[in-house]
């Protein structure tokens, strides 16, 4: 499978086009205006999304107007590599919503350390262990932003 630099420019241009709208669009619930103490919450973020559409509108022209130079984005090997690495970021995402970004996080970098890079396993335990209590010590300590835990941090009192 082939895929044109073209082609690559234009799907990136809609999804991120679509990805503004979305900010947007969640931007309308939390009011867009300016408001007696100042700008309501969505007025930044609405703006920032309009930029992005904008942004993805002026690349999508260029793509358009450069029109089909047969350049080659990608072909077999370099969509394998890139699913090799997107595969475990979407499971990760996935694994975050029923176990907590914590404990996905430790099981993606675990299993990235240990098969992607191919370090013992347990060189992989640690890095994995290590960077996941050094993100919940930062995150739910220090900034005290709560991130998500999923049931089985909740059962051990974790929350």
């Amino acid at each position: 499978m082939i895929v044109s630099r073209n082609a690559a420019e234009l799907v990136t241009a809609s999804a991120t086009a679509a990805a503004g709208a979305l900010v947007c669009y969640g931007s309308l619930e939390n009011g867009v205006s300016w408001g007696a103490s100042g700008p309501e919450p969505g007025y930044f973020p609405f703006y920032v999304g309009c930029l992005i559409i904008l942004g993805s509108a002026g690349a999508a022209v260029q793509a358009l107007w450069r029109g089909g130079t047969g350049e080659i984005f990608a072909d077999g090997e370099n969509i394998r590599t890139v699913a090799a690495f997107l595969l475990p970021l979407i499971a990760l995402a996935a694994l975050s919503q029923w176990l907590g970004l914590y404990i996905a996080m430790a099981l993606y970098l675990f299993f990235a350390v240990w098969l992607g890079a191919k370090r013992t396993a347990l060189s992989a335990f640690l890095i994995a262990a290590i960077t996941t209590g050094v993100n919940f010590v930062i995150f739910e300590i220090l900034f005290t932003v709560p991130l998500l835990k999923g049931p089985v941090l909740e059962y051990f009192g974790i929350y």
